[in-house]
């Protein structure tokens, strides 16, 4: 690991600054991911901004009836919250079905947000990256892939958002509220937050230079059944293959996204439409253009079987 300095902030609006300023400075909330990526150098930034003293580690009901997430609640804690359990138990059984208890005790919502894909080609310094490299070249693409995307990618690159949380916020409709470098403050509805590759892999989302994710916001809880399916090599500490989010009414109508298979959560709103016909029509609409690889094309029957299973139980 590379030597850096370090400090605490004070503000949020003074962390998105500092950072903002300062070449090579990061921010650092649970740090799960990020002292990983530093111990392998394939982070390595020059500056540390610690946000443990912000304040931002609340879960309050908002005025319209949902709830207001601190970017720094942790995995555990969110997950045990009793109004997240009664009214978003989709997003309950995302954060328990990912990592481990101990990851879980100290990985943070927003970072959850932010992680960065497991690919095994960006963990290998020696094998070209354009996420880790920019203009490098892409080793997954004609080497191994069967953890890797089905959709939403593109010739720079074929992986995959990492995250079982994220999945269930995209169904959720949840939006990311930040703060700039100059204190003016935004929401970003999940649906924008997570970018596609396109030919700029190495930027994952829509944040601004030393934007600081404050919290996440739930709209009023969703009528129905929440499920969250996840299908993995092992039946603990892996990621997924596939997973579905899904909310599910009694009549059958609901909401559904995947996870495993795209740069970010996938969800497609008009396969929502198709729930009541069943998973096979919803499938087709939702993984419309996809360009599977010899090694992951079974992700396509996998995420089509995923769904059945949990319309099944719905009906049942």
């Amino acid at each position: 690991m590379r030597s850096f300095t370090y400090e605490r902030a004070k503000s949020p609006a003074g962390a998105a600054a500092i950072v903002a300023r300062t070449p090579g400075a990061k921010f650092l909330a649970g740090g799960t991911n990020l002292l990983d990526l530093m111990k392998l150098e394939i982070e390595t930034p020059t500056h540390l901004v610690d946000l443990q003293d912000l304040g931002l580690d609340r879960v309050e009901k908002t005025p319209e009836g949902g709830l207001r997430i601190g970017a720094f609640v942790t995995n555990t804690t969110l997950a045990a919250d009793d109004r997240v359990r009664r009214g978003y138990g989709v997003l309950t059984r995302a954060i328990v079905a990912g990592a481990s208890g101990q990851l879980r005790n100290k990985a943070t919502t927003a970072g959850n947000l932010l992680q960065r894909t497991r690919c095994p080609y960006f963990y290998d310094p020696n094998q070209p990256c354009n996420k880790r490299e920019p203009g490098s070249g892409c080793a997954a693409i004609g080497g191994y892939s069967r953890q890797l995307g089905v959709i939403g990618t593109s010739d720079a690159c074929i992986a995959t958002h990492p995250g079982d949380m994220a999945v269930a916020m995209r169904v959720l409709d949840a939006a990311i509220e930040t703060v700039k470098p100059d204190g003016q403050t935004r929401a970003i509805p999940i649906a924008d937050f997570h970018r596609l590759w396109g030919t700029t892999p190495q930027v994952e989302t829509t944040l601004q230079p030393g934007e600081l994710i404050t919290a996440i916001t739930l709209p009023p809880p969703l009528d129905g059944r929440h499920f969250y399916r996840k299908v993995r090599d092992r039946a603990s500490y892996a990621f997924a293959l596939v997973s579905v989010a899904a909310v599910i009414r009694k009549d059958g109508t609901g909401r559904v996204a995947f996870g495993g298979v795209a740069p970010r959560p996938w969800r497609v709103e008009a396969a929502d439409v198709l729930l009541p016909q069943g998973a096979k029509a919803a499938a087709t609409r939702a993984f419309a253009g996809a360009r599977p690889t010899a090694d992951n094309a079974f992700k396509l029957p996998l995420a089509e079987r995923a769904l059945a299973s949990v319309l099944a139980e719905a009906k049942a």
